[in-house]
């Protein structure tokens, strides 16, 4: 099976894709100055660049961790998540307190969601590139 690497960096890759599954790195906001609230939905944002890159959306996360600086910002990342979510798509969520390697990072979130379901027109294809 493939593995295909996307928003590769010095020492990790963004996003990993194999097995049907797309495996997210630990995302932190690219504006470390927003408060908790805008933390997130900065990384939703690059959550759902990445998704779209590899092929697929937030509606087909299976399992997402978020990881806060101070658990008592729950209610204001709540808010930007809730504001982003698909209600009829919900992963399953753990949401911890940890402290994370830069002290501006209020937030960090990291998961795994499925790639699409193959349509016919890709089962087709994929029979008639077959030798």
């Amino acid at each position: 099976m493939t593995i295909t690497r996307l928003a590769e960096e010095a020492r990790l890759s963004g996003a990993v894709v194999h097995g049907g599954l797309v495996w997210l790195a630990g995302q932190v906001a690219d504006d470390a100055t927003l408060g908790t609230e805008g933390q997130t939905a900065d990384i939703l944002a690059q959550i759902d660049a990445l998704l779209a890159q590899a092929g697929t959306d937030k509606t087909r996360l299976l399992s997402v961790t978020v990881v806060l600086a101070d658990i008592t910002e729950a209610p204001a990342m709540n808010r930007a998540w809730d504001a982003w979510l698909d209600p009829a798509h919900k992963p399953a969520r753990m949401t911890i307190q940890a402290p994370l390697v830069d002290s501006a990072w209020r937030v960090e979130i990291t998961g795994v969601a499925a790639l699409a379901a193959p349509t016919q027109d890709d089962a087709v294809s994929a029979a008639a590139s077959m030798p």
